[in-house]
């Protein structure tokens, strides 16, 4: 899939959106909304309506897991189920799917074509390269009719392009710092943002344990129905099964999901309770739950390649994820040497995610993403070398690597990587980590690199 070739029409589509508007994160509803009216969308309430069930998924890190579950359990249970994620990791029509599988170009390239109608009809409005491919997303969604409509929030909630749907359900997976340029500097005002993707009367899945203060009210006085995690819904488990239990269901017996990780359980549980708080609309049987947990799958979300060395590919690119991909990596047993490929861009918090990975990394290679992230790799070296020697000089003189911390630097994912596997034998482990476009571009290299001769 990932080597299909994208229409010459729809490459020439994105590459004008990147270049009217680039990168640039522009938040706010009036301007889709506007353009939304222009293209005739079924409105209700100053919110864009779809036939059929919508669930917005938001949060700092678990949400394409949470989208997947939702996605794989649905199908498995007998749906036509539509998934708009974002970012994609290797081709932008990953982005949306339908029953499992990637739309045709053509069907893009005509939604693209109906919003930049639109946008010229509504004066020309200025709209972002997330905004235009959301409400063509959109568009497309509404001619499938889908019995279940997913939908992840590309950032925060509140201002997000995706929130301009009306929905029938959100989740909200987790609550950690991200994007704080946008969202504001503390875990309260990031809560705030996320949680206006709430609607009155409508399940509102709350999947952090320790919400940040606030949180609680601003959804009392959103008039959403809660379940929150611990208290309306939750998980247990052994070493064999887990069982799932909810406010007036349970689900026992069930084998762990497909998705590796400690953190999966919970966003299968996020999942399982927006299935439960839906089931009157969208009644979901056991079979479909076990085969959903067995078959999911997501790319780059602590994706552990087969053979030797071990290669583990995550798109931690934030404290917290980075967090969760130290303690799964703690889960993996000994290594010799662990070696980390990483490249992130600019605005994130660099040594606040190389303290979460704490001793663990022997050796690191850095990236740069483009050559306009150049300096942010020489930034990310800065920030690590200081970090190294402070954590070396609180260990003990047992406690100390035999060998120092070795820090090196490439122009690109893929260099790093090829160094990375110079640098271990057979038993050691790699872990190419950070922005979506590192583990993108590691890709190809690194599915190769532990492979047995009659795979390669």
């Amino acid at each position: 899939m990932h080597d299909r070739q994208t229409s010459p029409r729809l490459s020439a589509w994105l590459d004008r959106l990147t270049e009217r508007r680039g990168n640039e994160i522009r938040l706010g509803l009036d301007r889709i909304l506007d353009v939304a009216q222009f293209m005739a969308m079924p409105m209700q309430d100053n919110e864009v309506r779809l036939k059929g069930l919508v669930v917005t998924v938001g949060g700092t890190n678990g949400k394409g897991s949470t989208c997947a579950f939702l996605e794989s359990i649905a199908l498995q249970a007998g749906y036509r189920v539509s998934c708009y994620t974002s970012p994609h990791l290797f081709r932008f029509q990953e982005r949306l799917r339908f029953n499992g599988e990637e739309l045709d170009d053509q069907a893009w390239e005509a939604a693209l074509d109906e919003v930049e109608a639109a946008r010229h009809a509504a004066g020309d409005i200025d709209l972002s390269f997330f905004e235009v491919t959301t409400l063509a997303a959109i568009r497309i969604v509404q001619g499938l009719k889908p019995d279940l409509a997913i939908f992840e929030i590309g950032m925060g909630g509140r201002l997000d392009a995706v929130n301009c749907l009306a929905s029938d359900a959100a989740v909200l997976t987790s609550i950690d710092l991200d994007h704080q340029a946008f969202l504001g500097s503390t875990r309260q005002k990031i809560a705030w943002e996320k949680g206006h993707i709430a609607r009155r009367g409508c399940p509102f899945i709350l999947a952090d344990p320790s919400p940040p203060e606030g949180l609680l009210e601003l959804l009392e006085q959103r008039q959403a129905d809660v379940w929150w995690i611990g208290r309306d819904f939750g998980y247990e488990g052994d070493k064999i099964q887990w069982q799932w239990w909810g406010r007036s269901e349970r689900r026992s017996g069930l084998g762990y999901p497909a998705l590796r990780g400690i953190n999966q359980l919970l966003n299968a549980s996020a999942a399982l309770a927006a299935l439960s708080a839906l089931r009157h609309q969208l009644a979901v049987h056991q079979g479909g739950v076990r085969q959903g947990l067995a078959q999911v799958s997501l790319a780059g979300r602590f994706q552990v390649l087969p053979g030797q060395p071990v290669v583990v590919l995550d798109v931690a690119h934030n404290p917290h994820a980075a967090g969760v991909l130290a303690a799964n990596m703690d889960q993996m047993g000994f290594f010799p040497k662990t070696v980390a490929v990483v490249g992130m861009l600019a605005d994130k918090d660099a040594e606040a995610i190389f303290a979460r990975l704490g001793g663990r990394v022997d050796s690191w290679c850095l990236a740069s993403l483009s050559s306009q992230q150049a300096g942010a790799r020489a930034r990310l070296a800065s920030e690590l070398r200081p970090f190294c020697e402070r954590m070396i000089a609180g260990l003990s003189e047992m406690e100390r690597p035999v060998e120092p911390v070795t820090i090196f630097e490439f122009d690109d994912p893929e260099s790093a990587l090829a160094h990375a596997a110079s640098l271990v034998g057979p038993n050691d482990r790699i872990v190419v980590f950070g922005s979506f476009v590192t583990v993108a571009q590691a890709w190809p290299l690194a599915k190769t690199l532990g492979q047995a001769p009659h795979l390669s």
